[in-house]
């Protein structure tokens, strides 16, 4: 199979990069260049929203990729441009976009039939809807899938969200854990997100499909025991009412990654129903596999993740988990 990946140098964009390569694919990436590609690809320079011309004269020179798969998840434009320059040299564009196109809130076990955000220049889920739309309208809807992909995790995750509750393990003591314990948590690691996109261009698949993990996957409790574990730590996790934490002005999702109270915002993330998914061959490893792969990756470089410079630093400030923790103890 012959691929151009728009991006494949971060975190999921190279986790297709590296599947696709391991599967004996001809790999090209478009990239601006401010990070090297895995070894073993074929590189275009240029910009999503400026210079398109690598990526033309390769099209005019007959460049004729099995599929597309686009990363991008700002400005829609930068869909429309490469949608309409490669509609007709291309068979399929895979569109990386988001569980966020659904109206919020969204039901809880809402399926790929829930009601959508109107498309528009602005605002992530907006800009994601509208980028589905120029994929289907270049491409038509028969040769488009759009991977509404949830929080994903795991090696190379560049928002910080795991790799800060593995730093915070790391460092022991009285951690603050956001109950309940048994919260449900649906994510997916990117690992899992790529094969299975490079699986439904093998198949000829389209359309949208939810990508998170099946509902009962993994608890927040197993994903910081999993933390515990990987790191070796001897930190205390300390559950905490969610009424408590959010009485301390503490914002779930941001500065407790992944952390979301139980109710509507809950419910939207995390009760999602995947079973499309599931029956085209999505297959998510266990959170321990995520964890530990993270945690090794995120060893090697000194537990410094790269951040990605449009979405905000995540984690919580010491002080105030520690004025949680007393407050918790009474």
């Amino acid at each position: 199979m012959k691929l151009l990946i728009l991006g494949g140098t971060e975190f999921v964009g190279r986790a297709v990069t590296e599947d696709a390569l391991a599967r004996g694919w001809d790999v090209t990436v478009f990239h601006r260049g401010n990070h090297a590609p895995p070894p073993g690809v074929r590189t275009l320079r240029g910009d999503r929203l400026g210079d398109l011309t690598a990526l033309a004269d390769a099209v005019r020179d007959g460049a004729r990729p099995d599929a597309v798969l686009d990363t991008w998840s700002a400005a829609p434009d930068a869909v429309r441009r490469t949608a309409g320059l490669l509609a007709g040299h291309t068979g399929r564009y895979v569109y990386v976009s988001s569980a966020s196109v659904y109206v919020h809130p969204a039901p809880a076990g809402h399926d790929e039939g829930a009601p959508l955000v109107e498309p528009g220049d602005e605002g992530y889920a907006h800009m994601k809807r509208a980028g589905e739309l120029a994929a289907d309208e270049a491409f038509g809807a028969g040769r488009t899938v759009h991977a509404r992909a949830g929080l994903i995790l795991g090696p190379g995750e560049n928002i910080g969200r795991l790799p800060w509750w593995l730093n915070r393990i790391a460092r022991g003591g009285p951690v603050l854990a956001p109950g309940p314990r048994e919260l449900p948590l649906q994510y997916v690691d990117a690992r899992d997100l790529a094969a299975w996109m490079l699986d439904a261009v093998e198949a000829g698949l389209s359309g949208p499909y939810n990508l998170v993990s099946p509902q009962g996957h993994t608890s927040m409790g197993e994903l910081l025991d999993s933390c515990v574990r990987a790191t070796g730590s001897s930190a205390e996790l300390r559950w905490t009412a969610p009424e408590l934490i959010l009485a301390h002005g503490i914002e779930p999702w941001i500065q407790l990654p992944v952390w979301i109270p139980p109710g509507e915002d809950h419910d939207t993330i995390h009760r999602t129903d995947v079973s499309k998914a599931v029956a085209s061959g999505l297959r998510c490893r266990p959170v321990a596999e995520t964890v530990a792969d993270t945690w090794h990756w995120l060893t090697a470089l000194g537990g410094v993740a790269p951040q990605r410079a449009d979405r905000p630093v995540v984690g919580l400030d010491p002080e105030v988990e520690a004025k949680v923790l007393a407050a918790a103890a009474g």
